[in-house]
């Protein structure tokens, strides 16, 4: 039985355009980028025309009078706690405040909680029931002694595509720092970093079928940060380590097929998510789509199955040949119900029966059909 593969949050098959531009870039044998030879400066054209183009991409401009900054990175839980650690701590002014909100990865809570341990204070700013931040509750949120806000463009396990233009105006007008991680937003979406008043934003090529090891983290030209890495004088010594060419060109290749293609390929995903919770509710009566009525990312369906648990549906799936997730990839294996459901006030209940179903550009209509019943038969068989 070959696997419907519904997992694409987590990661995406990497294009085979991708696959040729790195081969053909590590098949020319550049030198270290930081290197003065020749060999090194062809590298360093290469690194840089890249740079450029993936931010221009994304709506910054590292070329004009006052340049934003684009920061390589791992990928994007490194460029999230790049952020959130290296952000605040660069503030002047006296406070020791952060927030973010209720829904955001674990790569932004757990470095946030790192902070909190350390003495500073971290607020949290809410949801509504379906998955969206409030923005009324910035007001009493936000204090003069706010040096960060973080706030997820797309959400990772629900989907909903969060106000971050209307946070960003607010942070703005009194002079906080605003960070978005548009993980799983970028090479789904439209993003203009500067039309849309960001300061940081942070991107991971496998969430866009690029490859996986590499991220970045864009920066305003205002923008003042603190290296967590040390050793080099790499990117300005803000993430030193010899950065990776082929994979810096995996990442723009990936991106532009993306960026020429977006219209279709945003159609497309939201056909094949519509398609699967039609045909999954007409199956299922009592499936319930969590954040259906909100604007969500197009490849992203969070259900739950009341009456059933989640982890033994996962597996039941997997054995059927659904790949699935009961949320982040990240937290894959813990025990606690999803934060960010419980954020939306669901019930622990019914948060213990959820699934999340995400697609990519590999799947197909036929592929939704089926997977809608190889679910149904499953949730019958373990009911």
């Amino acid at each position: 039985m070959d696997t419907i593969y519904l997992d694409h949050n987590a990661t995406t098959p990497v294009r085979a355009e991708v696959i040729e531009a790195m081969s053909r870039c590590l098949a020319e044998g550049y030198g270290n980028p930081s290197s003065q030879h020749r060999p090194g400066q062809r590298a360093r054209k290469v690194l840089e025309d890249a740079r450029e183009r993936i931010a221009e991409i994304l709506g910054a401009d590292l070329t004009c009078p006052q340049p934003d900054r684009l920061i390589f990175t791992s990928g994007g839980t490194e460029a999230n706690n790049l952020a959130v650690l290296g952000l605040p701590r660069h503030v002047g002014g006296a406070g020791n405040r952060i927030a973010i909100s209720a829904i955001e990865h674990q790569s932004v809570i757990e470095p946030a909680e790192h902070l909190l341990e350390n003495g500073w204070e971290l607020d949290t700013l809410p949801v509504t029931q379906n998955g969206v931040v409030r923005l009324d509750a910035l007001e009493s949120i936000l204090r003069p002694q706010t040096r960060l806000v973080s706030v997820l463009l797309g959400n990772h396990e629900v989907g909903t595509v969060q106000p971050c233009e209307e946070i960003a105006a607010h942070c703005r007008s009194l002079g906080v720092p605003f960070h978005t991680d548009a993980i799983q937003a970028a090479g789904k979406i439209a993003i203009s970093f500067r039309h849309q008043g960001f300061d940081a934003l942070s991107i991971a090529a496998h969430k866009f079928q690029g490859p996986l090891g590499v991220g970045a983290l864009i920066l305003g030209p205002e923008v003042k940060i603190r290296p967590q890495l040390f050793g080099g004088h790499q990117q300005s010594g803000v993430r030193p380590g010899t950065e990776s060419v082929a994979l810096a060109v995996g990442m723009l290749t990936a991106l532009e097929l993306w960026n020429a293609e977006q219209a279709a390929h945003y159609e497309r995903l939201r056909e094949i998510r519509d398609r699967f919770e039609r045909g999954l509710k007409a199956a299922l009566t009592d499936a319930i789509v969590h954040a259906e009525q909100a604007d969500r990312l197009p490849q992203t369906s969070n259900v739950a199955f009341p009456g059933l648990d989640g982890q033994v549906l996962l597996m039941a799936l997997d054995m059927a040949g659904v790949a699935c997730s009961v949320g982040s990839a990240c937290s894959s294996g813990s025990s606690e119900l999803s934060p960010t459901l419980l954020a939306m006030d669901v019930s622990q209940a019914v948060a213990a029966s959820s699934l999340r179903f995400s697609f990519g550009a590999t799947n197909t209509a036929e592929e939704i059909d089926e997977a809608v019943a190889r679910i149904a038969r499953v949730c019958r068989e373990i009911a």
